[in-house]
């Protein structure tokens, strides 16, 4: 089965976990998170992307965004591929460091904000990295110590404020209560309802679900979405909406697969005729996986029209969606740019 497009609208909040390759080690020593850190403040305060809660760890990493203008897929690109490019060089080694695909679930604000928060920024301490909270208080890198005001390099990028002003109005009342919530939640442990989306984690567990449908409710709901059914609604119409946006502006300035073609061909320094080729060789397994990607997730063109197209299977098709995805977002590729748009 294809996987879904990631759903993005401006100004969405998303729970992003993305770990290294086979779960190995993307951050070696203080030098890598500084830089991991640096980078993640440069590329969010460039994009207009707000960083309501992060934490780093040895083989993966968690952040709690809300996009600006520019696309999260782009921001996540900008990041991931400078860093591992970074990383690389600095430790001498080759190939890719993130897994394939990051994690990325879209969540209703008003209603998983502050749980988010809690929930990321107890991460090093779940994980062994400090052993109290007094010891999270002073682990420099994940945002607990800049909520905090412990971090001055790095408070006044955190919109700290907007998670304090939930807690009290005055500066002590609220930075009390803050670090009691987050107390609290460390007896709850790991907390699968809050690291991805979906019918039963949206409505709380099983024992509340079937309570709504006893009750005659039933939810609508999304796996790539954490929230009411309401919500979750309102997204889709938005996504959908925004999605429709894209294919009539593509329409409108003629891009078309033809079009495709010749920027692939562009990217990847070969000639236009051999980006359909059909054989196995590896640059032309490249160049068709990332034909089939655009195609597929920005044309809208569907798998089955594809296949016929390339005289290829609707199973290779979504084979190549798959590495072309990974193809443009390891070299921070997005078409619009490409195009000139």
């Amino acid at each position: 089965m294809p996987r879904q497009a990631r759903i993005d609208i401006p100004g969405a909040l998303h729970h992003i976990i993305c770990r290294g390759i086979e779960r190995g080690t993307i951050f070696r020593d203080d030098h890598d998170r500084d830089d991991f850190v640096h980078r993640l403040v440069e590329t969010t305060t460039k994009s207009s992307t707000r960083c309501f809660a992060w934490a780093l760890l040895s083989n993966h990493f968690h952040v709690l965004l809300q996009t600006g203008e520019m696309p999260l897929s782009t921001v996540m690109q900008r990041l991931l591929t400078g860093y591992a490019t970074a990383f690389n060089l600095r430790h001498h080694r080759h190939g890719h460091l993130f897994q394939n695909r990051y994690k990325s679930i879209l969540c209703q604000k008003e209603s998983y904000l502050l749980e988010l928060v809690r929930y990321i920024h107890l991460n090093p301490l779940r994980a062994g990295i400090t052993q109290s909270l007094d010891g999270l208080r002073s682990y420099p890198y994940s945002g607990h110590s800049c909520i905090l005001g412990l971090n001055r390099r790095l408070d006044s990028w955190m919109p700290s404020q907007e998670i304090l002003q939930r807690f009290g109005k005055s500066g002590k009342e609220s930075l009390k209560a803050y670090e009691d919530f987050v107390a609290d939640g460390i007896a709850q442990g790991k907390r699968d309802d809050l690291t991805g989306g979906g019918l039963v984690r949206s409505a709380g567990g099983w024992r509340e679900l079937a309570s709504a449908r006893e009750a005659g409710i039933f939810l609508k709901s999304d796996e790539r979405i954490l929230g009411d059914s309401d919500f979750v609604d309102d997204v889709l119409k938005a996504f959908e909406a925004e999605e429709l946006e894209k294919k009539c502006h593509y329409h409108r300035h003629n891009v078309d697969l033809a079009k495709l073609i010749s920027v692939v061909a562009k990217v990847l320094k070969i000639k236009e005729g051999d980006v359909c080729t059909g054989d196995k060789q590896p640059h032309h397994v490249r160049a068709r996986s990332l034909l089939c990607y655009w195609a597929v997730r920005e044309l809208g063109m569907t798998a089955t029209a594809l296949a016929k197209t390339l005289e290829i299977s609707q199973p290779a098709v979504t084979q190549c969606v798959r590495r072309g995805e990974k193809i443009a977002t390891d070299n921070g590729w997005h078409l619009p740019e490409l195009l000139g748009e």
